[in-house]
């Protein structure tokens, strides 16, 4: 890898594993030192051993919707390594499947607090401690869901729906200095997507055009790319990365 991240810090939220984890690792190889969240310590902490240590990366522990919890990762990131520099708001959760009719209002409710308005929340930390003075690059999490119809998991799609329109919103808002982007995944094997494919694996996979499913590390090159200079200008768009499966009819 190369070295285009040395001397910047990223923060990352929802790196203990999967995605976040995997564009951490990505970071932390291209130069960058890196700030990950999640709610375990413990799962932090074996997350900043496989970066590295703590020369590299630093783990706070805490909510992702929880806006004191924010402040003092923003304020560690600062203290520790000296800026912030990117921010990736990975952390999304989707504790209920099956159709709206069914839909458990209150898990809907906090649905659109972690998916959409934390990562709002996210930003206005990061620019009023940073990036208001100095810039910087965001880049979202969204989902494949956020664009095509996805029985099952509807709200969790409309609420990435959301997080890519406010990406656009806020991408005209910040520049130019700071920019601000998005990348929607199609089914990526992660522990958070199993229902997606759990034992129809193969019958999933039928339907992608590149062969396979998505594994993090796919996300997080494409993340990497956002983060830097050779997408410097570009802003405002959610880059779908699916396998080529939103082209494909059998993926209807």
């Amino acid at each position: 890898m190369s070295k285009r991240f040395e001397g910047k810090t990223a923060i990352v939220t929802g790196a203990s594993r999967g995605i976040g984890l995997a564009i951490a690792e990505r970071l932390v190889a291209d130069g960058a030192r890196v700030v990950i969240t999640a709610r375990k310590k413990e799962a932090l902490d074996d997350a900043v051993a496989h970066l590295g240590g703590p020369d590299v990366a630093l783990a706070v522990a805490g909510r992702a919707d929880d806006a004191d919890h924010q402040a003092d990762v923003v304020r560690q990131a600062i203290e520790s390594f000296g800026s912030i520099d990117f921010l990736v708001n990975n952390t999304g959760i989707n504790p209920v499947y099956g159709p709206l009719v069914d839909l458990d209002l209150s898990a809907a409710r906090k649905i659109v607090e972690v998916n959409c308005i934390a990562a709002v929340s996210w930003v206005q930390q990061v620019h009023k401690a940073w990036m208001k003075e100095h810039g910087g690059v965001i880049v979202n999490v969204s989902s494949l869901s956020s664009i095509r119809t996805a029985p099952g998991i509807g709200f969790y799609g409309a609420s990435k729906a959301m997080l890519n329109s406010l990406t656009e919103l806020m991408a005209v808002e910040l520049g130019p200095d700071i920019r601000i982007n998005g990348v929607a995944p199609a089914v990526v094997k992660t522990r958070f997507a199993t229902k997606l494919y759990e034992g129809r694996e193969d019958e999933v996979t039928a339907a992608y055009p590149l062969g396979r499913l998505g594994v993090p590390e796919d996300i997080g090159g494409v993340v990497a790319f956002l983060l830097s200079d050779d997408a410097a200008w570009l802003t405002g768009q959610t880059v779908i990365v699916d396998g080529g499966v939103s082209l494909s009819a059998a993926g209807e």
